[in-house]
């Protein structure tokens, strides 16, 4: 059983997943891949433990602290490939971007291989279960072109800007740029 809650948050609606106790998803409403992760049955529940944590971890964020993702228990649903990515994604630091070819590469390190695509890369990023907490957002294209949120680039620009990021070398793309 996979159990639910809401949180209203400044970026919108967000619905919140646990399963065994663990965070599993964590979604803002409308975002693309919406409940993608999620096959079994739903239940609506405010008591979940994981879930309460999760509730206060993101009240202390938006209120501009900079709680650890290691507070929250994770469990990512998705290929391995992808969980190597989100978990690259775990360690960006708070106020810090990386680009889709830095974790490209540090894939194909992982991997023991030449080379790894970015597009690859990029598509792992958008399906990312649980956004914010998995800092999907601190991704950018390697010229500082913000693209690729899920969740909308107004959200990936209020989430950075709240964070901090010195915004001065990103922009929003007028074409579709190369990751």
């Amino acid at each position: 059983m996979v159990y639910t809650t809401c949180y209203s948050s400044p970026v919108g609606n967000i619905l919140l997943a646990s399963k065994d106790n663990k965070l599993i998803g964590l979604w803002i409403e409308g975002q693309k891949h919406f409940l993608s992760s999620l096959k079994e049955e739903r239940k609506e529940a405010d008591d979940i433990l994981i879930l309460i944590k999760a509730k206060n971890w993101l009240d202390r964020y938006f209120n501009g602290e900079k709680p650890s993702i290691k507070e929250l228990d994770l469990a990512f649903i998705g290929s391995d490939f992808r969980k190597a990515v989100w978990e690259i994604l775990c360690n960006i630091p708070y106020g810090k971007v990386v680009t889709y070819y830095d974790i490209a590469l540090e894939i194909a390190r992982q991997q023991g291989i030449e080379k790894m695509s970015a597009q690859a890369v990029g598509g792992a990023v958008g399906h990312n279960p649980i956004s914010i907490v998995v800092p999907c957002h601190r991704v950018v294209g390697k010229n500082g072109s913000l693209t690729g949120y899920a969740g909308g680039i107004d959200k990936k620009i209020y989430l950075l800007k709240h964070e901090q990021v010195d915004m001065n070398n990103l922009f929003i793309p007028k074409n579709k740029p190369k990751k």
